[in-house]
């Protein structure tokens, strides 16, 4: 049985709201219990104008898919710190939740629901921005404290990320946002248009797709999931604007980082833009970057 949209959406949560946006995120450890996506900053919805949602969920099937929902980051999806270092029974850490046990033998599998000593998380509320301070606990020489402030402006959010390694091995490894999006819960289809600065290169375009000079747009509604991995970008920078031309509502992300990748994750109901970031830190240094979210109403 699937549940309703409200059950999904509507998480215990944490409101930062102006007269343009009210955004919503999850409380760490009340709605997203799992290994995969960080428990702060859980961005489970965005409202512009008190009418335009973003924010749906990777599936509305109970049991099904790695509990995404809205604007919600991972660290190290293709490169688990100290997971090779690890035997079967050890710990080792997922940044923004916790240290896991590795389970078998074999790859990591960022879908797998490896058991977890979840992190002291602290959560400062402010009028127009919220902090929280992830407190590492140390495993195999691995340790990192994390601040990660979400600052709401006029109609956009920007997300300010800052860890430091507190341990005594370097940390190597990568972030993203995973977005998943559905302009006020419209099935994915001939409405959107995905907008980037340069003339995407993919490899093998789906049929359902096409490409005219910056724009990618739906040709149908996906009757399955998709994913790719544009390139054609420089490393100057990175921003991508999703467009709904029924609503007349986008959404687009900014960043002055180098981009380590860029990915599209999609099926019926959701796509998902994602900009991934290069994380090398040694041991008592820090590395900070941000991501800055505009929403509009054409």
């Amino acid at each position: 049985m699937s549940l309703s949209k409200h059950e999904f959406l509507n998480p215990p949560s944490f409101i930062l709201q102006n007269n343009k946006l009210k955004v919503n995120i999850a409380k760490p450890g009340a709605f997203q219990k799992g290994s995969r996506f960080d428990w702060t900053g859980y961005i489970t919805q965005v409202t512009l104008n008190n009418k335009h949602t973003f924010c749906v969920p990777e599936t509305y099937i109970p049991e099904r898919g790695t509990e995404g929902q809205g604007m919600c980051n991972e660290f190290g999806i293709f490169t688990p710190i100290g997971y090779d270092e690890s035997a079967v029974g050890e710990q080792f850490p997922k940044l923004g939740i916790g240290n896991l046990t590795r389970t078998e033998e074999g790859e990591y599998q960022f879908q797998s629901p490896y058991p977890i000593s979840p992190f002291d998380i602290q959560v400062i509320e402010e009028e127009s921005k919220i902090i929280f301070k992830v407190s590492p606990i140390n495993s195999q020489g691995y340790a990192a404290a994390i601040e990660k402030t979400i600052v709401l402006n006029d109609q956009s959010l920007t997300i300010h990320y800052n860890l430091k390694n507190v341990g005594e091995k370097s940390i190597k490894t990568e972030e993203y946002v995973h977005n998943f999006i559905g302009i006020n819960e419209q099935p994915i289809g001939t409405g959107y248009k995905l907008r980037l600065p340069y003339t995407p290169q993919i490899e093998e375009l789906p049929d359902i797709m096409t490409i005219s000079d910056h724009e990618l747009s739906w040709k149908n509604k996906p009757n399955e999931p998709f994913y790719w991995r544009p390139t054609g970008y420089n490393d100057t920078g990175h921003k991508w604007e999703l467009f709904h031309e029924p609503s007349g509502v986008g959404m687009r992300e900014i960043n002055e980082f180098p981009p380590a990748m860029f990915a599209i994750w999609g099926t019926t109901h959701v796509v998902s833009p994602e900009i991934f970031i290069h994380i090398d830190v040694k041991p008592g240094e820090t590395q900070t970057w941000f991501r800055t979210f505009e929403f509009f109403e054409a």
